[in-house]
C-alpha cells in the first residue's frame, strides 16, 4: 500500500519527518488537508525553526496534537517570517 500524498505549504516544502509523522497519523493528517496552504506554511516553517533535533521532535509531535484538536495555525507562533518571500 502506497503512502498517502501529504502536500506542503505556500512557501516551505514539508518536510520527509513532518510528512511521515502526518502520513503515520490519520486524524492529524485528514486536518492538515483540510487547512490552507498558508495554514500548513505555518506549522512547516515552526517546525524547521527548531535549532535542536529534540526541539523539532517535540514540534512535530505537538503539530499532530494541535491538528487532532481542531487547531488551524501554530499556537504561541507569531507566524511564518518567509510568507512575504518568494523562496525559503
Amino acid at each position: 500500500m502506497s503512502s498517502p500524498t501529504v502536500p506542503g505549504g505556500v512557501v516551505h516544502e514539508l518536510p520527509a519527518d513532518l510528512r511521515t509523522a502526518l502520513a503515520s497519523n490519520p486524524a492529524a493528517l485528514a486536518a492538515w488537508l483540510d487547512i490552507t496552504p498558508l495554514a500548513r506554511n505555518e506549522f512547516i516553517c515552526w517546525v524547521e525553526d527548531a535549532k535542536q533535533a529534540a526541539t523539532r521532535e517535540r514540534r512535530i509531535r505537538r503539530t499532530q496534537e494541535e491538528l487532532e484538536e481542531g487547531q488551524r495555525r501554530p499556537c504561541c507562533w507569531p507566524g511564518c517570517q518567509h510568507r512575504e518571500r518568494t523562496g525559503k
